[in-house]
């Protein structure tokens, strides 16, 4: 079995000490570097490339205190020649993070409460080029491909979740680049999708739906 390098990402030691002792139980896996955040996770990159030994899967988490993030760290990393495939490990399960990781290039999103061996699997698939996904992950994308209700767009999304933090619709205008009769035709849109008539309604139903994460 060819050997399988990982490189942890996570800001707390206790869960890295863990990660580390799971993974290294498993035939083939080898933890060869660790991070707190994706700056130190970028940097480590770039080290072993320059040794002459690549990575062959990254174990991102997402929120990272004050470091960089994950989705952040995953898009760099995929704008690196050759970069390694990034497999996304952590607690949360809403539509705005699971879409943010996708789209930042992951490939894969598992949560930390899954089967040690769902997370090898996951590993395993992340190193072979492969999609990984949890079930429940898996389920979330399909319920939005199949569910015949209005789906809020990844851009609405994330307009939503600028709207939970309390930015005004100029903030959030300048935020995303885009004009405030832009910012408020997407409201207009959410307000409609999610079957309310105000932004508070909005944030509730949207935290309700586990489609943006509010309070933390």
């Amino acid at each position: 079995m060819k050997e399988i390098r990982i490189l942890l990402v996570d800001d707390h030691p206790v869960v890295r000490a863990g990660l580390r002792a799971m993974l290294s139980e498993f035939e083939g896996f080898t933890v060869v570097a660790e991070a707190p955040e994706g700056g130190a996770a970028l940097k480590e990159i770039q080290r072993l490339h320059t040794l002459g030994a690549p990575l062959d899967v990254v174990l991102m988490d997402l929120q990272m205190g004050a470091g960089m993030d994950g989705v952040t760290a995953t898009k760099a990393i995929k704008a690196m020649p050759s970069p390694p495939p990034v497999l996304i490990l952590t607690t949360y399960d809403t539509d705005a993070d699971i879409l943010a990781a996708v789209e930042a290039g992951a490939s894969g999103y598992m949560l930390k409460d899954a089967p040690p061996e769902q997370i090898r699997a996951a590993v395993q698939s992340a190193a072979a080029g492969q999609t990984a996904l949890a079930p429940e992950v898996a389920a979330r994308l399909l319920g939005r491909i199949r569910n015949p209700a209005p789906v809020l767009s990844a851009r609405e999304v994330e307009l939503l979740e600028l709207l939970a933090t309390g930015m005004s619709n100029k903030a959030i205008s300048k935020q995303l680049f885009i004009s405030e009769a832009t910012v408020k035709t997407h409201l207009v849109h959410i307000y409609d999708k999610l079957g309310v008539d105000n932004r508070t309604a909005a944030i509730a139903v949207a935290s309700q739906r586990r489609i943006i994460r509010t309070g933390g």
